[in-house]
């Protein structure tokens, strides 16, 4: 069953929450909203789900739009968990998720599916409290109550508010395995706004990026989460890599730049050599590219991080003609070409070095220096006083 959002405006109290907004959800698949606090991901899963009536747009189930379904039929399609887990009520575990059977119950007569509320509960991990007081557990365990409930509701449609919010470690990976299994076993369309970046990327098949009720971008987790568009979404800088255990991208927050340095820098690499100078540069402003450096290499890893453009070349290949291409062009846009002494004289490095003007060395190193030599953590400082008129100059890091 496909939950379709379009063109989705939502008003509340006179203000514009949502501008806009469209997303699709097919079965099996789990969709992640991800954003900062504040940016409309909580209404736009009210939307979803009919307890916020769009001002324009609609939300359809399998075409049906939910907002003119009456409430019984339109739980029968949509199941919600809300981020708030507090239960004011002395009910049972086991009365608490029955509560999720309500829209199949009819008013005079008995469930049609008596063992739903079970299965549910054995699903969700709570069957040993069945007949226990849901007050009387952690916030973690009354999490996993109210999704029970709501797979009593056997809804093709489950959507999640924030569903790992003040869960711990454990907690959460628990969470997020059961909604994954949920959407990949029963064929469900699952939603859930989620607020850490990097279990978002895990677990999610695609992602929404929403900021001040707009969609930034919607697709695969490793298409969304760019460093621009996440220093765009939350206004902070962010390394964006692979995490080697998963494989899937993981976000490293940053603090702001400190330089604000106003400067074209291009790296020479080779051997991996460029990372150190790459995170010199990093915490500088300067707009730098970089290349040639090996496909799949540290230096390539740490440029996609840092949202460094780069230019790439086979493993263990001579750099080929587009590429040097490319690289002297980010050369002759530079006002400063990068090279650790490592990788002075690697490849086409020494040709693409000559080709920047004249050399300024930073760090000791055996090869013979055209210029002065200077330590990496003068780096900043170096190109601060490059002279904009000047010619280019070449840096090397002896490591």
């Amino acid at each position: 069953m496909t939950l379709d959002v379009r063109d989705v405006d939502v008003e509340l109290g006179g203000t514009q929450i949502l501008d806009a907004v469209s997303a699709a959800v097919g079965d099996g698949r789990l969709v992640g909203v991800v954003g900062p606090n504040g940016a409309g991901k909580s209404t736009l899963l009210r939307a979803m789900n009919g307890v916020v009536e769009p001002v324009s747009g609609t939300v359809l189930v399998d075409d049906e739009a939910v907002h003119e379904l009456p409430s019984k039929a339109a739980s029968r399609r949509i199941a919600s968990v809300p981020q708030d887990t507090s239960l004011g009520f002395d009910f049972s575990v086991r009365e608490t998720v029955e509560m999720g059977r309500h829209a199949h119950v009819p008013r005079f007569g008995a469930d049609p599916d008596p063992d739903a509320v079970e299965h549910a509960m054995e699903r969700a991990e709570v069957a040993q409290f069945a007949d226990r007081d849901v007050t009387s557990l952690s916030g973690g365990e009354k999490q996993r109550v109210l999704l029970a409930r709501a797979l009593a509701q056997q809804a093709p449609v489950l959507l999640l508010d924030e569903p790992t919010a003040s869960l711990d470690v454990n907690h959460q990976v628990r969470t997020l395995e059961l909604v994954r299994g949920l959407a990949d076993d029963a064929d469900r369309a699952v939603v859930a706004a989620i607020h850490d970046l990097d279990l978002a990327a895990r677990y999610c098949d695609e992602l929404v990026l929403v900021a001040d009720g707009h969609v930034l971008d919607s697709g695969r987790p490793e298409d969304v989460l760019t460093p621009e568009q996440v220093r765009e979404a939350f206004d902070a800088r962010v390394a964006v890599g692979t995490d080697p255990a998963t494989g899937e991208p993981t976000v490293t927050p940053l603090p702001d730049a400190e330089g604000g340095l106003e400067k074209r820098v291009h790296v020479l690499g080779g051997g991996d050599t460029a990372t150190p100078v790459l995170r010199a540069l990093a915490e500088t402003g300067a707009t730098v590219t970089v290349g040639p450096v090996a496909e799949g290499s540290v230096d390539e890893e740490t440029a996609t991080r840092f949202g460094v453009e780069a230019v790439t070349v086979p493993p263990f290949a001579a750099p080929g003609e587009v590429a040097v291409a490319r690289a002297r062009e980010f050369v002759a846009d530079a006002d400063a070409v990068v090279v650790p002494d490592a990788a002075a004289s690697l490849g086409v490095n020494e040709r693409l070095r000559d080709a920047s003007g004249a050399a300024l060395v930073v760090g000791e190193g055996s090869r013979a220096a055209v210029g002065a030599r200077v330590e990496l953590d003068a780096l900043a400082d170096a190109l601060a006083a490059l002279d904009g008129e000047a010619e280019a100059f070449a840096v090397a890091d002896g490591g």
